[in-house]
């Protein structure tokens, strides 16, 4: 049976065995390259085309071992390197002191030495976690992403993640090479910078694809003018999110999306958000209900003070509040409280067509009812 089931996949084209190896998990991948030479050649080749990284980085083991293998592995394939699209690494650490930060600095100049041969990119990710600490020693200081990417070019990169822990007075600031690497990259469509909390001094014809941001509000606010960003996902303090409303309105491709569910928001800002980016349709958020809303309901009832925030909305068609705690107790579940407050926000906000609730529970308007759609905690 083993050869039967060799035999025809050796008959299959290339093409054909190529496409079909990226639908199956590694481990089968594995078993499979050790049919014949030709399929090990293809299913590395899959392999390599679609790489994600994950080091745990400890006092017991300090070294980003798997990106350092990797490393060496592609300069030892430097023939694949025309199917290597998405490298994703991220670094990690365990909560313990993580070493000196010049530690890090070879391995991060290694992992840049190895994406200088992918100029088939198109979609990276370099998270890398406690390798961005001040270091004293060192004689060129840089963000540790930056460290990397120093002398990278992906004319084909459309989609990139970079960061690291970020500790306030302990982390090692981005340069001018951060800018100039995104500079050079026009086709970027989404980008995410978490850990860069200025604004990016960018030439306006830059990044003239880009659609889809995930950063702080200051960064955003830098990036907007001029550009078809329509996606937002914003991390840092609410503070900051009111203190840059102004300057995100009024662009020419209209904010569709918002996810605040990395920071806690007050209704305050709810407000401000609706006053200045009115054309929203997804409002993802993470309510800070220790500061608002009314005191005398109890469980999820105390959400109906979002009703007369919502009024303010003009477009919004989905609301959701997953992220959001109800009295320390995240995910409490009352499905006939949740229907009432959907027809009672519907009222308020006659746009809105689905709402996710703390609980997790999805609820989508059909004709005129609103329909349980989802039931992800089945706990009652």
């Amino acid at each position: 049976m083993a050869s039967t089931t060799s035999g025809e996949l050796m008959s299959l084209p290339t093409e054909i065995l190529f496409h079909v190896f990226k639908e199956l998990p590694p481990q089968t991948l594995a078993v499979v390259s050790q049919l014949s030479r030709r399929l090990n050649v293809i299913a590395e080749r899959t392999l390599y085309a679609s790489v994600h990284i994950m080091d745990s980085i400890s006092p017991e083991s300090p070294t980003p071992w798997r990106t350092y293998r990797w490393c060496e592995s592609v300069f030892k394939r430097l023939s694949f390197v025309d199917t290597m699209h998405k490298v994703h690494v991220r670094w990690q650490s365990d909560g313990s002191p993580p070493p000196l930060p010049q530690y890090f600095i070879a391995f991060c100049e290694r992992l840049g030495e190895s994406l200088q041969h992918l100029h088939y990119l198109e979609s990276l990710e370099l998270q890398l976690g406690p390798a961005n600490r001040i270091s004293p020693l060192s004689r060129d200081p840089m963000h540790a992403v930056e460290r990397v990417l120093k002398r990278c070019r992906f004319p084909l990169l459309q989609a990139c993640s970079l960061g690291a822990d970020y500790n306030k007075g302990n982390a090692q600031p981005y340069t001018h090479v951060l800018a100039h690497f995104l500079a050079s990259h026009s086709g970027l469509m989404s980008l995410k910078i978490p850990d860069y909390h200025a604004a990016l001094n960018l030439p306006i014809t830059s990044l003239h694809q880009l659609s889809t941001f995930r950063g702080s509000p200051d960064t955003a606010a830098s990036l907007l003018p001029g550009r078809s960003i329509q996606h937002l996902a914003l991390n840092g303090q609410d503070t900051d999110l009111m203190r840059m409303l102004p300057m995100m309105s009024g662009t020419p491709f209209p904010i569709l999306t918002l996810d605040l569910n990395s920071m806690a928001a007050r209704i305050s800002l709810l407000r401000s958000v609706a006053t200045y980016l009115p054309t929203l349709e997804t409002l993802r958020i993470r309510l800070a209900l220790r500061h608002t809303l009314h005191y005398a309901f109890t469980g999820i009832r105390i959400l109906t003070g979002l009703s007369a925030v919502l009024s303010s909305f003009v477009q919004l068609a989905w609301l959701d509040l997953a992220g959001t705690e109800l009295g320390g107790i995240r995910g409490k579940n009352d499905s006939e409280d949740e229907r009432a407050l959907c027809f009672e926000w519907h009222r308020a906000c006659p746009t809105l067509r689905r709402i996710t609730f703390p609980s997790k529970n999805e609820y989508i308007l059909h004709q005129a009812f609103w329909c349980l759609a989802l039931v992800q905690n089945q706990s009652r």
